[in-house]
């Protein structure tokens, strides 16, 4: 197996949905429920420099209009992301992937950071946040863990830093899947949490990888893959489990 210092459980975005998505104010949130590991999305600017949003465009979690990757940062880090939660975040900024990589390394914090390239940008995408990855944590114990659902960002991530631990996404069990994961030399397989089984996990593991699920907000869920012997559940509800 590969070595795997991570935890069980990884809060959602920050909190789930107990605050605004991908905003410092949520992984404040999840590390107050005692998360010691939690997951963003990281895409490019105009001027390429990455930052957490996990659609396209900015409609649904800021004040914004368009796609993110067509404003520069100076523009987008105005941008309201927090009054479409609740009038208690209002004024909440959309981080950079800088601002956030500082805040888990200064708490001591592991990260899965879902590579979310805007379409048509999925290897430049996986270059530059692997680049800057490696940059931030230099020296550290535990580096971050990419992920993403497009092995082209993956390819890209280990062309440019081959020491980071790489997990291939997947809503579906698509044709090649495994054959694709072991050819990007992954740590894990993180998948819909309905798809495992016991021979699908069996599978993984037996070639070294590990399995994780998203995004597990039932407790049969939670129990069903813990009895299964999965490595990693990622949840929104950081007030349901203990991540103890």
């Amino acid at each position: 197996m590969k070595h795997w210092p991570y935890p069980l459980w990884i809060a959602h975005r920050g909190a789930g949905k107990l605050a605004p998505e991908n905003t410092l104010a949520a992984f404040r949130l999840g590390a107050a429920h005692g998360y010691r590991m939690f997951e963003c999305d990281v895409k490019l600017s105009a001027d390429k420099v990455p930052f957490l949003l996990h659609d396209a465009t900015l409609e649904r979690t800021t004040n914004g209009i368009g796609r993110g990757a067509d404003q520069p940062w100076n523009q987008l880090a105005q941008l309201d992301a927090g009054s479409w939660h609740s009038r208690k975040y209002t004024g909440e900024a959309i981080p950079t992937f800088e601002n956030l990589a500082r805040w888990c390394i200064a708490n001591r914090h592991f990260l899965d950071i879902e590579i979310k390239p805007t379409p048509g940008q999925e290897a430049e995408t996986g270059d530059v946040v692997a680049r800057y990855a490696a940059r931030l944590w230099q020296g550290q114990a535990v580096p971050p863990f990419l992920t993403s659902f497009r092995p082209e960002s993956l390819q890209a991530a280990k062309q440019a830093q081959p020491e980071l631990p790489r997990g291939l996404l997947l809503d579906t069990l698509w044709d090649g899947w495994f054959d694709i994961a072991r050819q990007l030399d992954c740590a894990a397989i993180v998948c819909n949490h309905a798809l495992w089984d016991a021979a699908t996990v069996a599978k993984v593991q037996g070639a070294g990888m590990r399995c994780l699920s998203y995004t597990v907000n039932d407790d049969w869920a939670a129990q069903r893959l813990i009895a299964l012997g999965t490595d990693g559940i990622v949840t929104d509800r950081v007030d349901l489990f203990s991540p103890a």
